[in-house]
């Protein structure tokens, strides 16, 4: 194995550089995930040139790569969504209808979740840092950043849906 690492490497790359954007799998775990497979298989274990272990390598790397995909177009990852980054999340208010639209999307998040509605009206209204509005609610600065980031895809998710209506 230490002989064609670097190939099998190589070649996991040069498959990794052809996947559409956002792609997180990465070539050595390719790499080592598909080394795994080809020693745990008892049949593969015989190749009969180098050849033959690279194309057992290729189908394993491709059959990675496939259950790969599989998994991220499932529902509960997110399949057939576009991916947003919460960083836009402050563009929402950009004129008084915006604003009124925050307003009454945090007014429903706060039935569902005071806490971390109080979060969002610290930091987006108050301009507090995840810190101080973490010390403000008695809470951890971890447990806050968790919080920001659920109350921010939430409410960028109603915001889009209150667009569409």
């Amino acid at each position: 194995m230490p002989l064609v690492y670097a190939e099998l490497r190589q070649l996991a790359a040069h498959r990794l550089a052809h996947q559409p954007p956002g792609q997180t799998l990465q070539p050595t775990a390719l790499v080592h995930e598909a080394y795994l497979r080809l020693v745990g298989d008892p049949q593969g274990r015989d190749w009969d040139s180098r050849g033959h272990f690279f194309a057992a390598a290729a189908e394993a790397m491709r059959r990675i790569l496939v259950e790969h995909a599989r998994r991220q177009q499932a529902v509960k990852h997110g399949g057939g969504k576009q991916r947003i980054p919460l960083e836009e999340f402050h563009r929402v208010t950009e004129s008084p209808d915006d604003l009124l639209d925050l307003h009454d999307a945090l007014t429903r998040f706060a039935a569902e979740d005071p806490e971390k509605a109080r979060l969002v009206e610290l930091r987006f209204f108050a301009g507090l840092s995840t810190a101080d509005a973490a010390a403000a609610l008695g809470t951890s600065v971890a447990t806050a950043e968790r919080w920001w980031t659920f109350a921010r895809a939430w409410l960028y998710t109603e915001l889009q849906g209150g667009e569409k209506n």
